[in-house]
């Protein structure tokens, strides 16, 4: 090859030496493919290295001196260094992004006024309130905020009032076990903690009011959770008891149930037991048919509304007495109350059950049994009551060395203690009828207790051998005339009724409706938490509630929040604090020293949003009543019990004492989807070292599992194999994002690399909201693609140094037909789609639309103006530059949405199935009041279809409007022509 330059002309790069800037310019030399994927983030002296050694390398096969080279390149990285730093990118989201939240930031635009126009409609959306750990957030985190956040921004664009607020859940365990640990005061590190997420939430263009932002641990807000503690105590709905607690003798301290895992303390590893200690509690049972109630009123999914029937636990049933008899057999007044759902079945009863912890233990137990009773007991106190009544544990339990009378039989029955029954549920002792309860059979036929059937199916089929049978059907063997009562061939329901009638006659029981709902242990043996508002005179330890103009009650400075080894909680140190005279009565007092759980704050929170710097109130009637109820309201399915029912519990309250307008806090839940890490393929290999596949690995019952990297992993019909070794099946699966699995995906890589607009779009893209998804960071690039296609659209191509022009290429000119048909559908499709919270499928509304726009010469402005307001409460940085280079000098957030102009929704073509003599050869598209004459004509012009008719004589055309032209070809004249 004959090479003439006498001088080597530089590439055409955007300076800095950044490698995606240098090796993306169209007329450099293509690189190869390990370069051009080369990681972003490596620095410009390493795109500079592979610059110089990729021009040595390619110039140096066509005949290049290596000393002419080297000269070029310095020439060119002498005037590099003279020019502005660029970074070649898509679209320039990271000039745009910064812009617009400094701007969003200086006017607050989402801000929501004190005093909004009530005759517009409201619309209250709000995330779950976050609790701001130390590791900030990750990516599966923005995906319901984001969610929330276009709807808002959608609501807003309606017309719509809109309140959109964020805060904090701040109190907690996390940052007063870092306490301990460091020595830093947990409001120090909540502070900190805090700033990161708002730092991070803000990046991510959320739309929030911040003016409104609350934190559970400032004063101004924690005072109202103390007042509304103090109207709980004045009704009565909070009170004192001996309840267990998860008791650590090494560490001296109360655990939460959290910090225990499998009956030792989660740091350091020692024996828990439970143990009896004093503790404040919510009488949430009294509000339990009515929380039950209620839900049937909620747009709920039924997922979650079944989830707290299930908690809630209504039962109707019977309390029925069963007397303890003496080592003769004689009847003493000692009675066991035992609760039961199926008082039809009481002739089975074979032996009663008590709770460990059951009350009147100590005085049933014979003096024979007593060791190994205490012994029992003890080893039931260090179980939580989740392992106790796990059905598929083995059922464990000791004989109490007494009996009880049967009423209804007149049997003497053993009565055992065992650790499946709860002091806590009911009336903490059971009748156990081993035929018809699976885990009363299991126990019976482990200690060889009687087994009586009383109940067999309706249909007469067989019981299985071996189980029972928990179904309802005839009684029988129910018959003892001597008590007057006899139940034989009647069906379950009425022989219940007829038992409960008996035993209400006869002072042996009565009809109960029982709730699995406990009441809520409301006290923590923590520091950092609400003080609750009471005091206790030290004469006679009377409790007396703090003045609600004392509130708040705020807690002590403290250095020491370790715990006190005695069972006193942390606060008991704060000597002074804790000293203090009762203002009645001038009593010396003392204070409480618990505080209150997480949960107290998160409780009513959403009324604060409402108004937040009211300190005369805990919320204004007249904003409360125009902005309740939450009209959508969205966070994890695993809040799905606790918080919303706590939240309910306490909203019903003030209710009834007149804070709030309505009976529920949320008109709407909604539980968004899990995202996944991504998804980690695992080998396996024989003590060899050979690999084996997976789905063998588990017979061979000894192997080591390997990752593999992506690169190696082949996609095989419906499994995963080494590409190297495509008889090696592997494993893929993706897992929950933790810290320990190492599979935390950080968003502020991602907004740093894609931008948050990206982000944003990509989590509302991987699939259906409500449904779990895996991460897969390459699968942001499409949607980043998405939207540089978009900007491009609109502003054009980069320029040839890299830069953006001012301003759009779009046009004056009027809509064409087809243009306002595509735009109409769109904005019909969209606006469906974030009205039913199916975010993926409107994204793909918008792409549909932007490839149409593609194929247009021009693009008037109406048209584009229109589909960037579509755009932008999912992409809000890339639609407030492009409305303000469309020449808009407001903020495009209370811009008008888009409404789809039913004419344009019309379709005007049809899809013409085409036959020849009777067989469908294609299709075409024909407007809808199409002659047969035209629909001939496309026919003929078709390509596919013209080769069936191009020269050949018509016999007849069937010709049915909008369903079909079918044409019959003359064949005896194609034939004699042929002859000819």
């Amino acid at each position: 090859m004959n090479i003439t330059h006498t001088k080597l002309q530089p590439f055409p790069l955007s300076p800095p030496l950044n490698h995606h800037a240098l090796f993306s310019s169209s007329r450099s030399l293509p690189l190869p493919r390990k370069l051009k994927h080369a990681h972003v983030k490596k620095s410009p002296s390493f795109a500079s290295t592979l610059y110089r050694k990729h021009t040595l390398l390619s110039y140096g096969c066509f005949g290049i001196s290596r000393s002419r080279i080297r000269s070029s390149i310095s020439e060119v990285e002498e005037e590099q260094k003279q020019k502005p730093v660029l970074v070649k990118r898509a679209y320039p989201f990271d000039e745009i992004e910064p812009r617009w939240q400094r701007y969003w930031e200086e006017n607050r635009t989402f801000r929501t006024p004190d005093d909004v126009d009530t005759s517009k409609p409201k619309y209250y959306v709000l995330d779950m309130f976050p609790y701001p750990s130390g590791a900030g957030l990750h990516v599966g985190h923005p995906l319901g905020y984001t969610a929330t956040d276009i709807l808002a921004r959608f609501k807003r664009m309606q017309g719509y009032n809109v309140l959109h607020p964020m805060g904090w859940d701040a109190f907690g365990l996390p940052a007063e076990q870092y306490a301990i640990e460091t020595g830093t005061h947990p409001k120090l590190t909540t502070l900190r903690n805090i700033g990161r997420f708002r730092t991070q939430l803000k990046s991510l263009g959320f739309s929030y009011d911040w003016d409104r932002e609350i934190s559970t641990t400032e004063p101004e807000y924690y005072k109202w959770t103390q007042w509304i503690f103090l109207q709980l105590l004045k009704r009565g709905l909070a009170y004192q008891a001996e309840v267990p607690v998860n008791w650590c003798p090494a560490l001296g301290t109360v655990l939460a149930n959290e910090e225990v895992v499998d009956g030792v303390s989660e740091r350091g590893g020692h024996p828990v037991i439970r143990k009896p200690m004093r503790q404040w509690m919510l009488k949430i049972t009294a509000y339990a048919d009515r929380l039950l109630e209620d839900l049937d009123e909620l747009e709920w999914p039924e997922s979650i509304k079944e989830m707290q029937r299930n908690w809630i636990g209504r039962s109707e049933g019977a309390e029925v007495e069963f007397c303890v008899l003496d080592s003769d057999g004689t009847e003493t007044d000692m009675k066991i109350t035992v609760y039961t759902t199926r008082p039809d079945t009481i002739f089975g009863a074979t032996y009663l059950v008590v709770a460990p912890e059951y009350t009147l233990l100590s005085s049933i137990v014979s003096t024979k049994q007593r060791e190994s009773v205490e012994e029992y007991q003890e080893i039931a106190s260090r179980k939580s009551d989740l392992e106790r009544t796990e059905l598929q544990k083995e059922k464990t339990g000791v004989f109490s060395g007494c009996y009880a009378k049967n009423p209804t039989s007149g049997e003497p029955i053993p009565i055992w203690v065992a650790d499946y029954v709860l002091g806590s549920y009911g009336t903490g002792a059971i009748m156990a009828v081993p035929a018809h309860d699976a885990r009363d059979h299991e126990f019976a036929s482990k200690f060889d207790i009687p087994i009586k059937w009383v109940v067999t199916p309706n249909n007469g089929s067989c019981i299985e051998s071996g189980k029972a049978y928990s179904g309802e059907g005839i009684v029988m063997n129910s018959s003892n005339m001597n008590v007057g009562l006899d139940i034989n061939g009647l069906s379950s329901k009425e022989a219940a009724f007829k038992v409960i009638e008996w035993a209400e006659k006869n002072g042996k029981g009565k009809k109960k409706v029982n709730y699995k709902l406990r009441d809520w242990l409301f006290a923590r043996q923590r520091y950092w938490g609400e003080p609750i508002p009471v005091i206790f005179l030290e004469e006679s330890g009377e409790s007396i509630p703090v003045l609600e103009t004392e509130l708040p009650l705020t807690l002590p400075e403290l250095d020491d929040f370790t715990p006190s080894g005695t069972g006193e909680p942390p606060l008991s140190k704060a000597v002074s604090w804790v000293k203090t005279i009762d203002p009645s009565s001038g009593k010396p007092a003392m204070r409480e020293t618990n505080t209150m759980p997480q949960w107290a704050g998160s409780c009513w929170y959403y009324l604060r949003f409402m108004d937040p710097k009211n300190s005369n109130e805990l919320v204004d009637k007249a904003k409360e009543k125009y902005w309740s109820p939450i009209d959508v309201y969205v966070g994890g399915a695993e809040h799905a019990v606790l918080h919303l029912l706590y939240s309910r519990f306490w909203h019903k309250v003030l209710y009834d004492i007149g804070v709030v307008s309505t009976k529920e806090p949320f008109k709407c839940v909604i539980n968004q989807g899990i995202i996944l890490g991504e998804v980690q393929y695992t080998a396996y290999k024989d003590t060899d070292g050979n690999y084996i596949s997976a789905d063998s690995a588990e017979e061979l019952g000894e192997y080591l599992p390997e990752i593999i990297e992506e690169e190696r992993v082949l996609k095989s019909g419906e499994y995963f194999v080494l590409k190297d070794k495509p008889n090696i099946r592997l494993t893929a699966r993706a897992h929950k994002m933790s810290k320990s699995r190492g599979n935390v995906v950080n968003p502020d890589d991602v907004v740093s690399e894609y931008g948050a607009d990206s982000l944003r779009l990509y989590e509302m893209f991987m699939g259906p909201f409500r449904d779990s998804k895996t991460w897969n960071t390459s699968g942001i690039e499409g949607v980043h693609r998405f939207l540089g296609r978009t900007w491009r659209l609109i502003v054009g191509s980069p320029l040839h140094h890299g830069a953006f022009r001012d301003g759009t290429l779009v046009t004056d000119e009027e809509p064409t037909t087809e243009q306002l048909r595509a735009l109409h559908k769109c904005i019909a499709k969209v606006t469906e789609e974030i009205e039913g919270t199916r975010f993926n499928t409107g994204i793909s509304a918008m792409m549909e639309f932007v490839n149409a726009a593609y194929k247009w010469d021009k693009h008037p402005k109406a048209i584009i103006e229109a589909f960037v307001l579509l755009l932008s409460p999912y992409a809000p940085h890339m639609a407030e530059e492009l409305w303000s280079r469309l020449g808009h000098p407001d903020s495009i957030a209370y811009e008008a949405f888009p409404e789809a102009d039913p004419v344009y929704l019309k379709e005007s073509t049809i899809v013409l199935p085409v036959q020849i003599n009777g067989k469908t050869r294609g299709t075409i598209e024909v407007e809808k009041g199409c002659s047969e004459e035209d629909a001939f004509t496309l026919a003929s012009q078709d390509e596919k279809l013209s080769k069936y008719l191009d020269g050949k004589p018509v016999k007849k055309r069937i010709y049915v409007p909008g369903k079909i032209l079918n044409v019959i070809l003359d064949r005896q004249s194609a034939k004699a022509g042929s002859v000819q």
